[in-house]
C-alpha cells in the first residue's frame, strides 16, 4: 500500500465508530424530527401542504370502500409532503452554495418544484380514478 492510503485507513480506523442497533434510530428520528421541524419553521409550501393533509387523510378513510382504496387514497396525498421535503433540502443546499444567480442552480431547484407538481398531479389522479 502507498503511504497516501496508509494515512486514509489510518484516519478511518480513529474516527469514531457511528452508533448501531437502537441508538442509531433514536438518533435517525431525532433528526427527523429536527427535519420536520425545520420544514415547518422555514417552508410556507410544506405547511400549506400539511393543512391539506390534515383535511384529505379523513376524507380518504371516509370515502374509501374498503382498506386499498383508504390507503391509496391516504398515500398518495403523503407522497407530496414527501416530495416537499425532499424540494426543500434541494433547495437549502443550492441557497447554501450561494446567493448569485446561476443557470445550475435555478435548474436544481426548477426540477425540485416539477417533481412537487407531479406528486400534485399524481394525488388528482388517484382521487379522481378511485372516487369515480
Amino acid at each position: 500500500m502507498s503511504r497516501q492510503t496508509d494515512i486514509f485507513y489510518k484516519e478511518i480506523k480513529m474516527s469514531p465508530q457511528k452508533p448501531t442497533g437502537l441508538l442509531r434510530i433514536i438518533k435517525a428520528a431525532g433528526y427527523s424530527f429536527a427535519g420536520f421541524k425545520a420544514a415547518w419553521s422555514h417552508e410556507a409550501a410544506f405547511r400549506q401542504e400539511l393543512m391539506g393533509l390534515a383535511v384529505v387523510i379523513p376524507l380518504g378513510l371516509f370515502l374509501g370502500q374498503n382498506g386499498i382504496e383508504r390507503a391509496v387514497l391516504i398515500s398518495s396525498p403523503m407522497i407530496v409532503i414527501l416530495t416537499e421535503l425532499i424540494n426543500s433540502a434541494i433547495e437549502a443546499v443550492v441557497d447554501r452554495i450561494g446567493p448569485e444567480r446561476h443557470l445550475l442552480a435555478k435548474r436544481a431547484k426548477d426540477l425540485g418544484s416539477a417533481a412537487v407538481f407531479v406528486s400534485i398531479v399524481i394525488v388528482i389522479i388517484v382521487w379522481v380514478l378511485v372516487l369515480i
